[in-house]
């Protein structure tokens, strides 16, 4: 073999193994993929940098924007989203009130665009605002430095289940189903070209936080989402996929709670259940079936903890 032969061979071998670690749905974190015509979407790097997921949406004479993501996310968004098109971005949809998903706003609203939720994203930053704000500031440079007090809420709230966002060329329909990630969660759906944004009701990977969730319900939203016609499902956090995503994430949070249910029916405490290390959630002993491995990571901990929380108090009926 020549050694240029040898030189393509490595090259050829490196791409191959490239493409194995390529997480599903072809996308890579900080990379846009065009999913339908003029519908992009955009893989945050939650590793290193914590971001969530967004999707760019070209309207005729301006882009919508699912997620307004931390500070540094915008920024980088708002970058790709003057790549693929030079129309402004006028809406921006936070489909829930955590900070990977709304502490951005204020890089949005400052270039124009107008930030939109549902009236409980609202609520929800109420009831936990300014502190976890706070909190992030001393870890984050981003959110430290917009030197603000409390997050900025949404400057446009709906109630009423959809709101659209139309013109000649597309329709938006943002939805709510009810209580399930957040008591906020809201879901932009194209029904023409059959595209749905889930925000984190949905994730591929084992990226589930419940501690502001209702586990119980959770599945009864997914549900309602997988009514709508849908093709493509773009989630909060990990690889773009198909509609089997709403099912499979459903069918976790109905073993989780089967399981840990079930433990409390024996009788078990939760410090039967869950180790902790530094008053954290480190082990549990609960199992969940292989056919939801999809979602079960490390916080596999905490989410029994939350569902036994949730089962003893019996606090998240919607």
């Amino acid at each position: 073999m020549t050694r240029t032969r040898l030189w393509l061979a490595v090259v050829f071998a490196a791409l191959a193994a490239a493409a194995l670690i390529v997480p599903p749905g072809g996308a890579q974190p900080g990379t846009l993929k065009e999913v339908v015509p003029g519908v992009w979407f955009r893989e945050g790097d939650l590793k290193e940098l914590g971001h969530c997921n967004n999707v760019i949406i070209e309207m005729k004479d301006y882009l919508v924007v699912v997620d307004a993501n931390f500070p540094s996310g915008a920024r980088l968004v708002l970058a790709d989203a003057k790549k693929v098109s030079s129309k402004p971005v006028k809406y921006v949809f936070d489909t829930h009130h955590h900070g990977d998903h709304v502490y951005g706003n204020p890089v949005w609203t400052k270039m124009g665009a107008v930030t939109i939720a549902h009236v409980n994203v609202v609520e929800e930053l109420k009831r936990y605002e300014p502190k976890r704000w706070l909190e992030a500031a001393k870890g984050r440079k981003d959110v430290a430095e917009l030197n603000l007090p409390a997050p900025e809420p949404p400057r446009r709230t709906f109630d009423k289940s959809p709101y659209v966002i139309e013109d000649d060329r597309r329709r938006i329909e943002l939805h709510f189903f009810g209580w399930a990630h957040t008591r906020g969660d809201g879901f932009a759906y194209l029904p023409k070209e059959k595209v749905l944004c889930t925000g984190d009701a949905a994730v591929n990977g084992p990226y589930n936080y419940t501690g502001d969730a209702s586990i119980l319900n959770w599945p009864n939203v997914l549900r309602a989402a997988q009514k709508l016609d849908v093709v493509h499902v773009l989630p909060g956090h990990g690889g773009l996929a198909g509609k089997e995503l709403l099912t499979g994430q459903a069918q976790f949070f109905i073993e989780l709670r089967k399981a840990v249910d079930a433990a409390v029916k024996k009788g078990k405490k939760v410090d039967d259940l869950v180790t902790t290390k530094d008053g954290n959630p480190a082990a549990t002993t609960v199992k969940l079936p292989e056919s939801v491995k999809t979602w079960i990571g490390d916080s596999l901990p905490a989410q029994v903890r939350d569902a036994y929380v949730e089962i003893t108090r019996n606090s998240s009926l919607p």
